[in-house]
Parts: C-alpha cells; sequence; structure tokens
C-alpha cells in the first residue's frame, strides 16, 4: 500500500484551502471587509475522553464597525448536502468559544460582534459560486444551558 507523503495535503483540505483563499478576496473586494486574521487557533480545554480541544476560525474581520468571525464551507456540488448543513451545532459552540478566547486574548469586551458563514460551491464553472450569510449563528443559540459565560 502507497502511502501519501506527510507534506502532501489530502484533497479535501486541499479544496478547502481554495475555498477559503476564493472567500477570503470575496470578501475582502467584493464586501468590503477588512481581514485581521486568517486560520485563528487556540487551546480550548480538554474534552471528555482527555484529549485536547483546539478551536479555529478560518477568517476574522471588521465589516464596518462589526467584528465577524467567518467559517468558510466548501464543496463541489450541493446534491448531497448544502455546505451550510456541514457547520453544525457542535461546530458552532466551538466557534463561539474561540471568538470568546479571541476577543478575551484581545481585550475586545465592548465590541459588536457577529458569527458569518461563506458557502463556496465550486461546480461545472471556472470561478465558484459564493453565498455569505451574515449572522448565521448567535452565541446564545449555541450556548449549552449548563455553561456559564
Amino acid at each position: 500500500m502507497k502511502r501519501k507523503a506527510k507534506t502532501e495535503l489530502s484533497p479535501h483540505l486541499i479544496l478547502g484551502r481554495r475555498g477559503e483563499q476564493f472567500a477570503l478576496e470575496y470578501l475582502k473586494q467584493r464586501q468590503g471587509y477588512r481581514i485581521v486574521a486568517q486560520n485563528f487557533s487556540i487551546p480550548l480545554g480538554r474534552n471528555l475522553r482527555g484529549a485536547p480541544v483546539v478551536g479555529e476560525i478560518d477568517i476574522i474581520g471588521y465589516d464596518g464597525e462589526t467584528l465577524a468571525f467567518i467559517e468558510v464551507k466548501t464543496r463541489t456540488s450541493e446534491e448531497m448536502a448544502t455546505a451550510a448543513a456541514a457547520l453544525d451545532r457542535a461546530k458552532q459552540r466551538t466557534i463561539s468559544r474561540t471568538a470568546r478566547a479571541y476577543r478575551r486574548l484581545l481585550r475586545l469586551d465592548d465590541i459588536n460582534f457577529r458569527f458569518d458563514l461563506v458557502a463556496v460551491v465550486f461546480g461545472d464553472e471556472a470561478s465558484p459560486t459564493i453565498t455569505l450569510h451574515k449572522g448565521y449563528f448567535t452565541e446564545r443559540a449555541v450556548k449549552p444551558a449548563r455553561e456559564i459565560w
């Protein structure tokens, strides 16, 4: 059996990175976002099995005065499921916790913020279809009842 070299990325990771690049240019050029971070990650603790949990946010940027934490979901088609369907509640909760850590780290306690989703679909066309969902979810909507913020 042939193994991939450690530096060789799997096809889904290549697709994801390509989607993030298209999303980044779309947000800057067409939507006027001011990007401040890409692929921000931070340790969030450990899960119930003791494994480390690392939170990651694809893109962080300002849309006017509002800080947007942006998740990018990329697909080759939406025949089976939409790109947005991949952003489940557990992933939303992790993004929310990561955003809270980012705001705390940079002392951005009183800033307006929201969670956006960019869906990138590579179909048969030369360039992908890109859809921006501003305010796709809220921090309150994903907060577990037992967690106190």
